[in-house]
């Protein structure tokens, strides 16, 4: 088979995952991979920059954040910098990367957001050297556009309208921003909601105490809760409040109605109850941040 065709059997084989498993994929599934015409192709290896034995040019790479390359995301011009493998120019990796580039052929990046969950991301396009800094831009764009060219036996994508995949770039860090900060609060809190305790992950979000878009409004634990759908929605309309000494507090308005068994033992009961918290008292949500959000809470009142 052509490295072309590994390459779109293994874009396939990553939506029928992602279809299964969720947008987050464990590494044991990614260095699993599958079988094709009798021979097993991983997605990932113990190198960021992965090729398998069978195919020509690089696979994948595997984003190792705050790793030993230190790869990067570029805010001004929101693309992804990569490192080199080491400071070589002309190694087997860095020039496998260089040829995709220069091919305008497509990889999987995946980028690792908890130990040993990554979030993959294709079809990711090298389209820049930056020889100073031992690293290359990567952008990323629609699989759609890709198939096209492929279908009509042209690998080498021409120039990509620099609107779309801009678009696609920014909208595809900031998703996994979010699954990175979902990841992390999600954990703290053991995987369960902080008012309520259920603890079925796929009902569960990260919510912001601070909004991403404000001032202190960063992605860090300490500005996170793990919250049911529910009450996530119910926290975001200040039909609930929590105050710096975590304590919940829901609208005197909420308190007197009568309306069924969900207000009464979903909204109702958490009046005065305390939040649960993380094990790590580090990861326990910062004070200020509760204040300042209690305060947009009474306001609501």
């Amino acid at each position: 088979m052509t490295d072309l065709q590994i390459r779109l059997y293994a874009f396939d084989w990553l939506k029928q995952q992602t279809e299964i498993h969720g947008d987050v994929l464990p590494r044991k599934l990614l260095t699993d991979g599958f079988s094709l015409s009798g021979l097993k192709y991983s997605l990932v290896g113990p190198q960021g920059i992965w090729k398998p034995k069978s195919m020509i040019l690089p696979l994948s790479i595997t984003s190792l954040l705050g790793g030993r390359y230190i790869d990067s995301i570029d805010e001004k011009y929101e693309i992804f910098q990569y490192k080199y493998r080491g400071t070589d120019p002309s190694h087997p990796d860095n020039a496998g990367l260089r040829e995709l580039m220069d091919r305008k052929i497509p990889l999987i990046c995946f980028l690792r957001i908890a130990e040993n969950k990554y979030v993959p991301l294709w079809p990711a396009f090298v389209i820049r050297e930056n020889s100073l800094s031992y690293s290359f831009s990567v952008v990323f764009d629609d699989i759609s556009y890709f198939r096209k060219l492929a279908s009509q036996n042209n690998a080498a994508e021409p120039e990509a309208d620099y609107a779309r995949r801009e678009y696609i770039t920014i909208t595809t860090l900031q998703r996994v921003h979010q699954k990175k900060f979902r990841e992390k609060v999600l954990k703290a809190y053991r995987n369960q909601c902080t008012l309520c305790r259920l603890r079925h992950a796929k009902l569960l979000d990260a919510a912001h105490i601070i909004g991403d878009k404000e001032d202190n409004g960063e992605p860090v634990i300490e500005n996170g809760l793990s919250l049911c759908k529910i009450h996530h929605s119910a926290f975001d309309n200040n039909f609930i409040g929590i105050n710096p000494d975590y304590i919940i507090k829901v609208q005197p308005e909420l308190l007197s109605e009568t309306d069924g068994p969900m207000l009464q033992y979903g909204i109702q009961y958490l009046n005065n109850r305390s939040l649960i918290l993380p094990s790590d008292r580090k990861e326990w949500p910062d004070k200020a941040r509760l204040e300042m959000r209690f305060s947009e809470f009474l306001k609501a009142g």
